[in-house]
């Protein structure tokens, strides 16, 4: 007994502790896969992701040693189209230069497994997790195995005619990565915050609604832009806020595949995706003013505004420099920020059990 006389639960104590720690593991993968999509991001900005032109799940965790293993995968590489098409000629020396980011991506990819994994395997043994809980973070870990075979899918089709990978392909396994890390993120929040708090508002529902329409938007901008990327769309018209001096640009949407194949259309839905984001975050932070809530979900709205703030910033300063590997990799960065930041809101706002 305590001193005022009331029995001190040990179990719930230590149950606290307990998923205290699994949030606290969810938390580093999840921070391990924002640094994935980074890595992920300079290998395309860098021409790298077409260099491994194998893929060896279980021994390609270890580069080439020799200087006949660095041969033989030069080797398999001059054979491919990247090489073939753009940079016949390369010396050894220049390969070595892009293969070590594709190979980076790859590796970081396998620790992130193992990460996940162990301690998962451990604290399902220790009790620590269990029920739905474990089946979440099972679902999680196939995701994880299902996004390495998409990576390697989407490579596949840069390596037999045009040496180039499918766009459509990169959104899906774009949009993969931010399923897994906001997965990773919504379940450590869970655990360290299960409370809902209740508002004693109206308006309640209705920012909560905005909030949840700021994310979908968030999540098809995302998409948006892995299709800008995908097909290099960033590179032509690179002055904000016309097109070359135009509203609309030339061949806008001439045909029924045009968003997702035109350069221009492409880069013109981008534009009008990331601007309405823009505005209804906004509308969300100031229509959040009026409601009583707690300190961290006032928070979470004040770094989704600062977060916007930055992320429009960052992605006009890309366009107008001509999409430099710095740039490009932090508007990539900025993005998962900005879908943190909208996810942790629309956390805070879910509506109290009865």
């Amino acid at each position: 007994m305590t001193a005022t006389g009331t029995l001190y639960d040990k179990t719930k104590d230590h149950t606290a502790r307990d998923l205290g720690a699994v949030a606290l593991w969810l938390l580093v993968c999840a921070a391990m896969v924002f640094i994935m999509v980074v890595i992920g991001g300079i290998t395309r900005l860098t021409g790298s992701g077409l260099s491994m032109v194998e893929w060896r799940p279980v021994y390609g965790f270890l580069p080439p040693l020799t200087a006949e293993a660095w041969q033989r995968v030069f080797e398999l590489y001059r054979t491919s189209p990247q090489y073939l098409e753009v940079n016949a000629g390369m010396s050894l020396e220049a390969f070595r230069g892009i293969f070590w980011w594709e190979y980076f991506h790859r590796l970081w990819g396998r620790v992130i497994g193992l990460v996940f994994f162990l301690p998962f395997i451990w604290f399902l043994l220790r009790g620590r997790i269990r029920g739905a809980l474990a089946l979440k973070l099972l679902g999680i870990f196939l995701l994880g195995g299902a996004q390495g075979v998409l990576g390697w899918y989407m490579v596949k089709s840069g390596l037999v005619d045009i040496p180039e990978v499918s766009q459509y392909r990169l959104a899906a396994h774009f949009f993969m990565a931010f399923l897994i890390y906001g997965l990773l993120i919504w379940t450590a929040l869970s655990l360290l915050y299960p409370a809902r708090y209740a508002i004693g508002d109206s308006r309640h529902g209705a920012v909560r609604r905005l909030s949840l329409t700021a994310l979908g938007l968030v999540a098809i901008t995302v998409i948006s832009g892995a299709f800008v990327a995908g097909t290099d769309a960033g590179f032509i018209f690179n002055t904000f806020p016309l097109m070359d001096g135009r509203i609309l640009p030339p061949g806008y949407f001439e045909d029924r595949w045009a968003a997702f194949e035109d350069l221009a259309t492409i880069q013109f839905n981008h534009r009008v995706l990331a601007l309405l984001t823009f505005a209804v975050i906004i509308w969300l932070w100031w229509q959040s003013r009026w409601l009583a809530l707690v300190p961290r979900a006032r928070r979470a709205a004040n770094i989704l505004l600062a977060a916007a703030v930055l992320q429009v910033a960052i992605g006009i300063t890309t366009l107008l420099m001509v999409v430099p590997v710095y740039m490009g990799a932090t508007h990539q960065a900025g993005a998962l920020v900005l879908f943190t930041a909208t996810l942790w809101l629309v956390f805070e706002l879910r509506p109290a059990r009865a």
